[in-house]
């Protein structure tokens, strides 16, 4: 008979483990299918799986196969699963881990704990109780009089109906209004003047953020007409490319034609999943989705509680919600009939996860457009060469109110002394005249980047990592921003006993500091990791930057972020060219992304604006292009480069880090792998060492190949060879396909 036999995957964490295993399905279980969630037994404990196929015999004996204990209620479309198990492999990690990403949260390996539905009693009035209610209470009626319904009602009954008269209350509530007790509810439910009923409770996200910024249905511009109509063109196509790379300029009015492409989307009875780089970064984003599309938007991101993400994740499973718009993990979202996927900002790269497995959920959403047949929509002013190369361009190279870019004036720190160039100093000093407001961008956050003893030259460095302290004053402590671990700020030198402490360089702490007496009485409000926090500190932040009259917004790369604040008339960028000195091939591409994205900040609105960029090397090449806003001129020279060096979108490349506690295991396992990865046309870089992290010794080698499925499969087979060696025991591997 068919489908008896559940091939299950377990969700543990091993990478050695070879699934999936056979699994009969009683005559109870015949209704499982692929994506049906199951707790089977497995050597010796219970462990959840996921059923991955239906087949209609196994190769083991009948009565060798167990059969599924229980099935939970947390299935997930057949596609997702084929997409879990495609990112498993794609990127070196395991089934178990790549299924862990489709299922409910509070599923999959390390999940500590199991989110459930929240339900209630839910009490609501009767017409019966309505009628009760209207009846006068009657006092020392005599006993021969007849009596109408409402006047036998008690005084806590008759509280309880009015409590229900205008909604129904959880019974909790409802007793709470009346200061009774459940037995009076159901002493009415029994007259039938209420009824109780065990309801499903949502656990709803609240709806912080900031406004919206631009009119709602604004009228389109042509280029936002002709964006709509590629969209619409590929929504109907049946065997086109359906991959479009929307290239506007900052404020070109990207986010409406989204919301177009949506609506679009809807009408044709099919659901869309909006990325976005960072939820809490892009709050007018969701904003906007949801005064457009109202309780049809379900939002997912790792800030809300597991019961909020429950609920979410289960409206969309369920039908109940159409939209997903959140960061990365939004991409794993339950939808059926997908019909559209938006990428904004596809240039971020927060779009690629940290943790195994290491994905980059652009180019899953463009495996999950391909298998869904769906619409790929990315967009950004300044997109990722590769991005530029592969797909189609629909370009908007205007802003939807006329206004022109804004001016850039790129200013050189050579011989400059201090944080703020005279030039930047004169135009937020203005700023401060005409009751303005500006943005201030310095990537690096703290008060001073390290500390050093005047007397015996001492630094203090992290005990756990290969990195220096940041003092943060606020907190009066030095952190390490890798591991986490901090401590006192030393009064004196432990080694010498000097005094003669000094703090070098300028975070964005001590940077407010200053702004705050140079644009005084103007306020001054700061975004990074520091302020951001907490819960909603974010839309808060950005929430009291919009409503201030004037003002200086001053962060990180978080004020970069698709903002739309029309009444900016400033943007400053501070050591702008500091991305350059890192030896990464992709320093140029965000160095200009940066200061690009940052000046598209300013001149939104009828004032216009300008922007200042401080950089020691003002002729950079990027700083240049950035400067003028062609990012035309950028992506021909760096694709050009890329293509000469195999770099992607030309070639991939796979990260491969070892790590040991003790020096020297890692290094020996990094010259194993060397030896077993052989691939033709690709090259092998390293081993080399890397600063320690964590208290753990790190080698590593990159591979760059031209064929990716062989050197995926090349480098996934000699690490399980290497890591299933015993003299390797103490060592951890990392592999990262498409490394940021």
């Amino acid at each position: 008979m068919a489908g008896v036999i559940a091939k299950v995957e377990p969700l543990t964490s091993a990478r050695a483990l070879r699934g999936p295993f056979d699994y009969a399905l009683p005559g109870e279980m015949s209704a499982l299918g692929v994506g049906s969630v199951v707790m089977v037994p497995f050597a010796r404990r219970q462990i959840l799986g996921v059923v991955v196929d239906l087949a209609e015999r196994s190769e083991l004996a009948p009565e060798r196969l167990a059969t599924p204990l229980r099935a939970l209620e947390a299935d997930v479309p057949p596609e997702l699963v084929r997409l879990g198990l495609w990112v498993g492999e794609e990127y070196c990690s395991t089934p178990a881990r790549g299924l862990a990403l489709v299922l409910p949260p509070g599923t999959g390996t390390g999940a500590t704990q199991r989110a459930r539905p929240r339900t209630a009693l839910m009490a609501s009035i009767s017409d019966a109780g309505r009628e009760a209610l209207a009846v006068p209470r009657v006092e020392g009626c005599h006993p021969s009089t007849p009596k109408r319904e409402g006047s036998s009602l008690g005084v806590a009954q008759r509280r309880v109906l009015q409590a229900l008269s205008s909604a129904p209350l959880t019974a909790a509530h409802a007793c709470r209004a009346a200061g009774c007790s459940h037995d009076t509810l159901r002493r009415l439910a029994a007259r039938g003047l209420i009824s109780l009923e065990q309801v499903r409770l949502r656990r709803a996200p609240e709806a912080a953020g900031t406004g919206s910024g631009r009119a709602a249905g604004a009228n389109l511009t042509p280029a936002q007409q002709a964006a709509l109509a590629r969209i619409t063109a590929a929504l109907d196509a049946d065997d086109a490319d359906r991959r479009l790379l929307l290239h506007g300029v900052t404020g070109s009015g990207k986010t409406e034609v989204y919301l177009r492409g949506v609506a679009e989307t809807l009408a044709r009875d099919r659901t869309a999943i909006v990325l976005v780089p960072e939820i809490a970064l892009t709050p007018q984003m969701v904003t906007r989705f949801r005064e457009r599309f109202g309780d049809q938007v379900a939002v997912l991101h790792s800030s809300l509680s597991l019961g909020e993400r429950y609920d979410e994740w289960d409206r969309l499973r369920r039908g109940e919600a159409h939209v997903c718009v959140g960061p990365r993990s939004a991409i794993f979202a339950p939808l059926t009939r997908l019909g559209l996927i938006v990428v904004d900002e596809e240039h971020d790269h927060s779009y690629k996860q940290d943790g195994d497995p290491r994905y980059d959920a652009r180019h899953v959403a463009e495996r999950r457009a391909e298998l869904a047949g769906a619409v790929l929509l990315a967009g950004s002013a300044t997109p990722r060469p590769e991005t530029w190369v592969r797909l189609e361009r629909v370009e908007m190279p205007e802003r939807v109110d006329g206004q022109r870019l804004p001016p850039v004036e790129i200013v050189g720190m050579a011989g400059v002394s201090g944080a703020l160039h005279p030039r930047t100093r004169d135009v937020l000093e203005e700023v401060r005249e005409r009751r303005e407001k500006a943005i201030v961008l310095l990537n690096r956050r703290g008060w001073s980047n390290f500390l050093s003893c005047g007397g015996c030259g001492r630094v203090w460095g992290c005990p756990d990592c290969d990195v220096t302290l940041v003092l943060h004053r606020a907190a009066r402590r030095m952190a390490c921003h890798h591991c986490g671990h901090s401590e006192a700020i030393a009064a004196v030198c432990p080694d010498c006993g000097s005094m003669s402490l000094a703090r070098h360089g300028t975070g964005t702490e001590k940077l407010e500091d200053e702004l705050v007496s140079l644009v005084a009485p103007l306020p001054v409000f700061r975004l990074d990791s520091d302020t951001a926090s907490q819960r909603d500190a974010v839309a808060r932040i950005l929430a009291r930057f919009e409503q201030a009259d004037a003002g200086v917004l001053v962060g990180t790369q978080m004020v970069a972020k698709g903002h739309d604040f029309p009444d900016v008339t400033l943007g400053v960028v501070l050591d702008a060219d500091a991305t350059l000195r890192f030896p990464d091939f992709r320093s140029e591409e965000r160095t200009f992304a940066l200061v690009a994205q940052l000046a598209g900040r300013s001149g939104r609105g009828p004032r216009g604006g300008r922007v200042v960029v401080q950089a020691l090397e003002p002729s950079a090449r990027a700083l240049r292009l950035a400067a003028a806003h062609d990012s035309d001129s950028f992506l021909e020279g760096e694709i050009a480069r890329r293509r000469a060096l195999r770099y992607p979108p030309f070639g991939d490349l796979i990260r491969i880090v070892c790590l040991s506690e003790a020096a020297g295991p890692e290094a020996e396992a990094a010259a194993a792998l060397r030896d077993l990865i052989t691939l033709d046309h690709a090259q092998i870089l390293g081993p080399a060492p890397l600063f320690r992290l964590q208290g753990r010794e790190r080698s590593q080698l990159v591979v760059k190949a031209a064929d990716r499925p062989a050197a995926v499969a090349a480098v996934r087979n000699a690490v399980e060879r290497v890591a299933a060696d015993r003299r390797r025991k103490g060592v951890a591997f990392a592999i990262d396909v498409d490394p940021q």
